[in-house]
């Protein structure tokens, strides 16, 4: 089971490391390189790349979540 996950948002340049087990998140630094480097450039073209991830939703606040609900 993946323990690290790549997040990227609409608006937000940056791409962000989320690692699980230790709680934390941090920007990844630039320039990527390999096949994250080509996702990225997808992703900056418009596309979305998902691969190992089976929910997510991105919300407008932290009270939203814990209120039980998403922006549809």
């Amino acid at each position: 089971m993946a323990k690290v996950v790549v997040i990227g948002i609409p608006g937000e340049t940056d791409l962000w490391l989320a690692d699980l087990t230790a709680g934390t998140v941090t920007a990844l630094p630039k320039p990527l390189t390999g096949e994250l480097a080509t996702a990225e450039a997808l992703r900056s073209a418009g596309g979305a790349v998902i691969k190992g991830v089976d929910f997510a939703v991105a919300v407008s606040s932290e009270a939203q979540v814990f209120a039980g609900h998403y922006d549809g």
